[in-house]
């Protein structure tokens, strides 16, 4: 095995802020590429999106800038902009979510970028695209779950409509991006040519409705909220026990029937309310009842543990603390550490290549000297395009 990362060798110039962008360029740099991200006078404005805070940057900047290089530069002057353009003259990939129009009005759009870099893969990430009714629109994650039907999928009706806990969208389109990136490059390799990759927020939400859109096509209906219990399967849902709550997705008869004998009733088995799934939703409450009858008196951790050893799916309702202590993700490495703090590993592995060991995100303009001294700039030089405001060294 290497440790040199699969993609090392790749440049990758990072313009985007915030978590989609940023989470692709993070998956791309967690297997070798060198990724200079490039920020703002002001700074990626999730940097204060706290508290929580960590030497004076969120957590939210701290969860998707890992592994990469920085420079500041103000890209509304020209010479900030030269810059730019003699990071991308070796560069191989290109990642930003501007505002429509931005590049354009810089001078530097996607023709200019293909004729003068045509074998730059660019990747575009917008929220709802830059056509259509909306085209043009920003766009950020929770929102964007509102207009794409997924919060009318998540909460119970008691509750109403919930967002997700985590930026489901922002997360999906990163990984997305980061697929259309490699897909690109794959293209690069027959033609010589790199093209154009476009993301919009939306329509990665749309993407994701699965199985509700489909649903939808078939069958004319909206699927609507459901909490913790599934529409189609019982048991498939939330379960109180004598500690932690568990999830039950006994997804055929052969698994309940398992089910019931772990639970010391293997009669249920054969309950007429019971013997198939199509009884068990339709008597969803009298079974809800016989389980948790019997659960009340057990450990849910215990249990779930249990009814996994027997073939049953199971798990013990974890807070995020106690997920990541858990022994298996220790043991997994989905723990580890950027320099000194503790940090996400890495999901996806190859037999080959390791990823590489990650580097703690990046202070606001920390490697603006390394950066600019590659480039070819003399310390004359770089004093000039500090004096005239184009590299950053403190936050605006």
């Amino acid at each position: 095995m290497t440790g040199a990362g699969a993609l090392a060798g790749l440049k990758v110039i990072d313009l985007s802020r915030v978590l989609a962008g940023p989470f692709c360029a993070q998956m791309l740099a967690e297997h070798g590429a060198d990724v200079i991200k490039v920020e703002p006078p002001e700074g990626d404005e999730t940097r204060g999106w706290g508290p929580p805070f960590k030497n004076g940057d969120a957590t939210f900047y701290l969860s998707v800038n890992r592994s990469k290089r920085t420079i500041a530069l103000d890209l509304s002057l020209a010479e900030g902009r030269e810059v730019l353009l003699r990071l991308l003259a070796d560069a191989d990939v290109l990642i930003e979510n501007f505002k429509t129009g931005t590049l354009e009005k810089w001078g530097i759009s996607r023709s200019v970028l293909q004729d003068r870099f045509p074998r730059l893969v660019h990747c575009t990430i917008t929220g709802f695209g830059n056509d259509g009714p909306w085209g043009g629109m920003p766009g950020y994650d929770l929102f964007i779950q509102a207009w794409s039907g997924i919060m009318s999928l998540n909460g119970a009706p008691e509750s109403g409509p919930n967002r997700l806990g985590l930026p489901f969208v922002d997360l999906s389109t990163g990984t997305n991006a980061a697929f259309g990136i490699m897909l690109a490059l794959r293209q690069r390799d027959v033609t010589g040519r790199g093209q154009h990759v476009e993301l919009a927020l939306l329509d990665i939400a749309i993407s994701q409705l699965v199985p509700a859109a489909q649903t939808w096509f078939v069958a004319g209906k909206s699927q609507g909220l459901s909490g913790n219990t599934h529409a189609s399967i019982a048991p498939y849902s939330l379960h109180q026990t004598g500690g932690r709550s568990i999830i039950i997705a006994a997804g055929n008869d052969r698994m309940f029937r398992k089910l019931c004998t772990v639970l010391g009733k293997p009669h249920l088995a054969d309950d007429p309310r019971f013997v198939t799934n199509v009884v068990r939703v339709a008597n969803r409450a009298a079974l809800t009842a016989e389980l948790e009858g019997t659960m009340a008196g057990r450990d849910g951790e215990e249990l779930a543990l249990e009814l996994m050893a027997s073939g049953v799916g199971a798990g013990a309702v974890m807070s995020v603390g106690d997920a990541l202590e858990h022994p298996h993700v220790r043991h997994r490495g989905m723990v580890t550490k950027a320099g000194d703090d503790l940090t996400l590993g890495v999901p996806v592995r190859l037999s080959d290549t390791t990823a590489v060991v990650p580097t703690p995100p990046p202070a606001f303009a920390a490697d603006n000297a390394a950066i600019l001294a590659e480039l070819g700039f003399d310390a004359a030089a770089v004093a000039g395009l500090i004096a005239a405001g184009a590299v950053v060294t403190s936050r605006r």
